[in-house]
């Protein structure tokens, strides 16, 4: 379960579809993954659940796709001496998301099975077996990302990551040299 739940953590960078027009929508989803590309680095903690009380940091590059709206996440997450590598692939077809985390459910990962993206977030519905998820990132400045991962508990949607991710790639570098 602390695998599965750190997976769902690493696809913190990642996300959906919209409202109005297609056309809109697509480039407004666009827009949201072109904001989570390059590099991010942050501290998470597991906030309920077995593990409640965990600390763990993680590395991560998001990548958009060339041709298609969605994205790609490659890194790790740390916990102690522990390292777990990460992947995540997002991609819309029709009017939600569809993807996997590591291997997806038929491994030892998440499947992505549904996703909207509005303004600076996005929610992503996480499946694997009886579990039942969501995903919540959003992007709270151009530099900082804050990703809520929550599973179902009966009719309930219970918190159960917490995680505040900080971009390290040239784009903040940049930003700050120029000041």
């Amino acid at each position: 379960m602390k695998r599965t739940v750190l997976s769902a953590a690493a696809a913190v960078a990642v996300l959906a579809s919209t409202f109005a027009s297609p056309v809109f929508a697509a480039d407004q989803d666009k827009q949201f993954f072109e904001g989570v590309q390059g590099e991010w680095s942050g501290a998470g903690e597991v906030v309920a659940g077995k593990y409640k009380g965990t600390k763990f940091n993680c590395n991560f590059t998001g990548s958009s796709h060339a041709q298609k709206v969605g994205m790609a996440l490659d890194g790790s997450c740390r916990v102690g001496m522990f390292t777990q590598v990460m992947s995540a692939r997002f991609e819309k077809n029709g009017k939600t998301y569809f993807g996997t985390f590591l291997d997806g459910a038929e491994g030892k990962g998440l499947n992505v099975t549904s996703g909207n993206v509005t303004g600076d977030k996005a929610v992503f519905g996480l499946h694997r077996a009886q579990l039942r998820g969501a995903m919540l990132a959003r992007l709270a400045d151009p530099e900082t990302m804050n990703v809520t991962i929550s599973v179902r508990v009966n009719e309930e949607m219970v918190p159960v990551i917490g995680m505040s991710l900080k971009r390290i790639d040239m784009t903040a570098v940049g930003a700050i040299a120029k000041n």
